[in-house]
């Protein structure tokens, strides 16, 4: 059996297609599995557990499902749904992990983490993630009718796309929107592994990063699945 991988789902009532695609692929092949990994922004927007979206209440639904089933899933937080806490990974029936986090997968370990963490030659995003983890931030925002949690993600999400669209007029999205070598590299060094599987970039591939290394990018779910299947035969990333 395999341990399955997804991340950048980005569920959003926009796209119902999605949603029902990824509730197909926990009724069908996910059942099958050792474990699944969801590596980070599985939502599109996440406000606190409180979150009314249909989408949230669907896919609590079926990873609860799924769960009962006798496959563990596990959870690391994107940027898009960092505020997703303990009282919705209950109502799921997941575990939430830590990013990064290091597993052994059919005796390798290897490094998990949403990715936007390697993202470090995005000064301004790095600032604005460590200021939006601080505990207290989070505590000050979910105190916050639900209105105003919805208005301010809805405003960030705006401002994201117009950053996006300056740094594509600029040439410089490629480059500042994906990982930095130097800072993959360190961490291959920090955690002593030989394996990395991220997402958040929406570059789906499989990187020989040299000496024995390999970093796994799962892909997005805007268009079409993605997935990443591990074994003891391998690695095997897919698009449903």
């Amino acid at each position: 059996m395999s341990t399955l991988f997804v991340s950048d789902l980005h569920l959003d009532p926009e796209r119902p297609e999605i949603t029902a695609l990824f509730g197909r692929f926990l009724d069908g092949e996910a059942r099958g599995a050792d474990a699944l990994y969801i590596l980070g922004d599985l939502f599109e927007a996440w406000v606190g557990d409180d979150d009314p979206s249909e989408a949230g209440a669907f896919v609590a639904e079926r990873l609860r499902a799924l769960a009962e089933a006798g496959v563990p899933t596990y959870f690391i937080r994107g940027n898009r749904d960092f505020l997703l806490g303990d009282a919705y990974a209950t109502r799921c029936g997941m575990t939430l992990l830590d990013d990064p986090t290091v597993v052994d997968l059919h005796g390798t370990p290897s490094l998990l983490l949403h990715g936007d963490l390697l993202c470090t030659d995005d000064a301004a995003y790095q600032q604005f993630r460590a200021q939006t983890r601080d505990p207290q931030w989070q505590a000050q925002f979910l105190a916050q009718p639900l209105a105003a949690r919805l208005a301010f993600a809805a405003q960030a999400r705006a401002a994201s796309q117009a950053r996006y669209g300056e740094l594509v007029a600029k040439g410089m999205a490629e480059t500042v929107g994906d990982v930095a070598p130097a800072t993959v590299q360190a961490w291959f060094e920090r955690f002593g592994i030989r394996r990395m599987i991220h997402g958040h970039t929406h570059r789906p591939t499989i990187h020989d990063e040299g000496r024995g290394r390999t970093r796994i990018v799962l892909g997005d779910w805007y268009q079409q699945g993605s997935v990443l299947r591990v074994s003891a035969d391998g690695c095997d990333l897919a698009r449903l």
